[in-house]
């Protein structure tokens, strides 16, 4: 009965894990290295993430600066951010590429409020699944005399437990994001 609760466990912490993923790609307003996660560069054939082909830092409050390596990566550095959905022009200088990440308007910031609410829906919804399908392991347990109705209550409230504390995670995780968006 414990592997059903650790299994649990463990699926419902990667559902976490991948929503704070998902949320360091949100671009706030304000330069994050997190935005360039999922930009890859093509890079003598294969595709690279940025921040193994170059230093990528937080200059001010709202640039980023990108210094490659290998000063030829560059250009393919450059394409790969003007090609990507971060919706930033990259500025090259020859040696360094800077981002300009712009001031978010009011509508621009409640936009992106209600997209990571629908996100954070999601993993909430992805938790409750880990749940119903770890309630099942249980009473296909019971009905194989495995456990008790006993066992099977109290597995019930266990589960139960862990899928309100991870819940409460997400909802947390959540509030600061939004706050974040909300305050620049």
């Amino acid at each position: 009965m414990e592997t059903v609760f650790n299994t649990a466990t463990e699926k419902m912490e990667k559902s976490i894990s991948a929503l704070k993923n998902d949320y360091a790609g949100v671009r706030a307003g304000r330069a994050n290295a997190g935005v360039l996660d999922r930009v890859m560069v093509d890079y003598y054939g294969t595709a690279t993430p940025i921040n193994q082909l170059a230093a990528v830092s937080v200059a001010e409050a709202r640039i980023l600066v990108i210094q490659p390596w290998d000063i030829s990566t560059l250009q393919p550095i450059e394409k790969a951010i003007q090609q990507s959905d971060i919706g930033i022009n990259p500025q090259n200088d020859g040696k360094v590429i800077r981002l300009m990440f712009p001031q978010l308007t009011e509508d621009r910031r409640k936009e992106i409020a209600k997209e990571i609410s629908k996100r954070a829906e999601d993993s909430k919804i992805a938790v409750r699944a880990v749940r119903r399908d770890c309630i099942e392991k249980l009473k296909a347990m019971e009905k194989k005399s495995e456990i008790s109705e006993d066992d099977l209550k109290v597995g019930e409230a266990k589960l139960q437990k862990i899928t309100d504390k991870h819940t409460k995670q997400i909802e947390e995780i959540f509030a600061a994001k939004e706050k974040e968006i909300m305050e620049i």
